[in-house]
């Protein structure tokens, strides 16, 4: 992969910890933020570690965002995407008073169980009974 900046410059050579310019780490990082161009493809073709290009980006956006802050947000999402469509879902009916219905499954039985709604802690009683 070959950087469309041939700006960026490599400090000196026979460095063990190198010191980067901010100018280099702007400009790495700007390179790395083109579209379609990958963070690791660009520390590959400069020398450098993909995990500290990585660092340096976080850090840009972070400072960034410290210089924004007087900037009001809007507090409503943009719904300018057309690949988002909202949808208005009816609220699901309440449950009718009515029976508790019980099915029971055991080889090629099955049994079906309606007990009142009103006897629904004799029926959890008996539920425990008949599973233990």
């Amino acid at each position: 992969m070959h950087t469309s900046n041939p700006e960026i410059q490599m400090p000196a050579t026979g460095r063990r910890h190198a010191r980067y310019s901010d100018q280099f780490k702007r400009q790495v990082v700007a390179t790395c933020r083109e579209p379609g161009v990958s963070t690791a493809a660009v520390a590959l073709a400069n020398g450098l570690n993909a995990n500290m290009v990585r660092r340096w980006g976080v850090q840009s956006s972070q400072r960034s965002e410290g210089q924004l802050t007087n900037v009001t947000r809007p507090l409503m999402p943009d719904h300018t995407n057309r690949a988002f469509i909202p949808v208005n879902l009816a609220p699901t009916p309440p449950m009718q008073a009515g029976d508790i219905r019980i099915e029971l499954q055991h080889a090629s039985t099955a049994i079906q169980i309606h007990w009142p709604i009103a006897a629904s802690s004799q029926c959890a009683q008996w539920l425990r009974e008949v599973l233990a």
